[in-house]
Parts: structure tokens; C-alpha cells; sequence
């Protein structure tokens, strides 16, 4: 059956929305819930001498967030924590939409680039990193299969 929808989400989704079934039982990602696939979205231009990298990542301070190059992968990752012992003194909250979390993503640059290649910068929620071209050691290519014997 087709749900009404606009900008891709379900008009319905939150007269629909059974906290006790959905949030704890799996149902979303316990970080952003129902938006945690628009997360770490990331455009990648090739340029003359390398890679530029953007990686969205709203809502993080640069502290929470590492990268780490290695065996040739690039790994970023964000983990964020929310104090759970907050209190309201106005009353309680009628709905929490902010968890405690972590993400990732890993992208394959190459054994031959290093750390000290890479270059990033975080601004504006946007995580920017520079990846340099590096050639691989040539191999000689060798066309024919060996026959023992």
C-alpha cells in the first residue's frame, strides 16, 4: 500500500510512532533514529593530485571524532555521549530524539599513502580531508601462466 509522503519520509511516521516497539526493540538506530542512513554522507572529488573527501557529521564536536589510516583504509569515525542523569525542573520529557552512539565509515586509499599525507580539517559540521595520488610500485607483468613439469 502507498503511504503520502514528502522528502522521502512517511507523513504518518509519527502518529505511528510506538516508542516502546520501534526505539527499543530495534526498529531505529539508537543514535538518530529514523535519519541515521542520511548520517556520514560524503562526496569524494578526484583531482589532479588527489582525493577531496567531505563528510558530513552535524552535531559533532571535532573531539568526538578520530580518523586512523590503516593497512591502506582510511576509517573515520564520531561517537557522541548524552547525559542520561539529565533533569527537567519545568517536568518530563514527552519525547527524546538524542542518544548516545557511535558510526563509522572506512574508505580504501592505498598502502602506499600515509598518515602524514592526509590532510584534515572540521568546520561547520563538515569533516574535509585531503588524500593525495600515490602510485603504486610497479610490478612486472608477466602474461603467461607457468607450466610445471
Amino acid at each position: 500500500m502507498m503511504m503520502p509522503s514528502i522528502f522521502g519520509e512517511n507523513l504518518f511516521d509519527d502518529l505511528m510512532d510506538f516508542p516502546f516497539e520501534k526505539d527499543f526493540f530495534g526498529g531505529k538506530n539508537p543514535l538518530y533514529g529514523k535519519h541515521a542512513r542520511n548520517m556520514m554522507k560524503t562526496d569524494i572529488r578526484e583531482t589532479d593530485n588527489g582525493y577531496e573527501v567531505d563528510i558530513d557529521l552535524p552535531g559533532f564536536k571535532k573531539e568526538e571524532i578520530n580518523a586512523k589510516l590503516e593497512n591502506g583504509y582510511l576509517t573515520i569515525s564520531a561517537a557522541k555521549g548524552l547525559d542520561k542523569d539529565e533533569k527537567d525542573e519545568n517536568g518530563k520529557y514527552i519525547r527524546r530524539e538524542r542518544y548516545a552512539g557511535s558510526m563509522s565509515r572506512s574508505f580504501y586509499v592505498g598502502e602506499e599513502v600515509t598518515q602524514e599525507d592526509i590532510h584534515a580539517k572540521y568546520e561547520d559540521g563538515i569533516l574535509r580531508l585531503q588524500v593525495p595520488k600515490k602510485d603504486a610500485p610497479a610490478v612486472e607483468k608477466n602474461d603467461y601462466i607457468a607450466i610445471e613439469g
